[in-house]
């Protein structure tokens, strides 16, 4: 009983640090790039940036740290492509390189996740088959259009970064970047679950109850 209750302990204790290692990593990135504001020292910024690439893979946690766990080829370029872009920033403190570090972090994931449009299964799919293995094949569709609005956001994202990197100032670009955008793809997650549970979930039961 007494042991029982130590692992119920101990694996409680893993859930909250996995938690805050969670929010840590998710808040940790926009404030990289809020420091641009105040701080004029890009090689500083792409240490950070390329030991938080890191970090995330080693010790990620929940769905996000298990799909970090699983990379494909098409992921390890994606990564290794922004380990130089940020060993490049440190190497020549270049503050041009560093505005458009964002506009690479795009491009990657729309690289990372439209490759698995032509591949399959969609990156959507994959972070929904770690909680739910069994997916119905209407819930594959709905998440291969999920997968595709996301490319689509990286894409329009990715250009609007990289002309905030050639024509905006410091200030503004890490407005945007660190800020702005981020609440922009809070308001896409909150769009689509949303439409999932407004839409799709109960589409779903009205055709397995006919």
């Amino acid at each position: 009983m007494q042991l029982q209750t130590a692992q119920a302990r101990d694996k409680a204790h893993r859930s909250w640090t996995g938690f805050a290692l969670n929010v840590a990593f998710k808040l940790a990135y926009p404030a990289v790039i809020l420091c641009g504001w105040f701080w004029n020292a890009p090689r500083y910024i792409g240490c950070l940036l390329f030991a938080l690439i890191w970090l995330q893979r080693c010790a990620g946690t929940g769905v996000v740290g298990a799909s970090l766990r699983t990379l494909t080829l098409v992921d390890w370029a994606v990564g290794f492509m922004l380990s130089a872009a940020s060993a490049a920033i440190v190497w020549t403190d270049s503050e041009r390189l560093l505005h458009l570090y964002p506009s690479l972090v795009n491009l990657g994931l729309l690289i990372a996740f439209g490759s698995t449009l032509v591949r399959g299964p969609s990156m959507i799919e994959k972070f929904a088959r770690i909680r739910t293995p069994d997916l119905s094949e209407p819930a594959v569709r709905h998440t291969r259009r999920v997968t595709q609005i996301w490319c689509a956001f990286f894409a329009a994202n990715g250009l609007f970064s990289l002309y905030t990197a050639l024509y905006w100032s410091r200030e503004a670009w890490s407005l945007y970047n660190g800020a702005i955008a981020y609440g922009l793809i809070g308001l896409l997650l909150a769009g689509e679950i949303a439409w999932r549970y407004l839409v799709i979930l109960p589409r779903a039961r009205r055709l397995g109850a006919s």
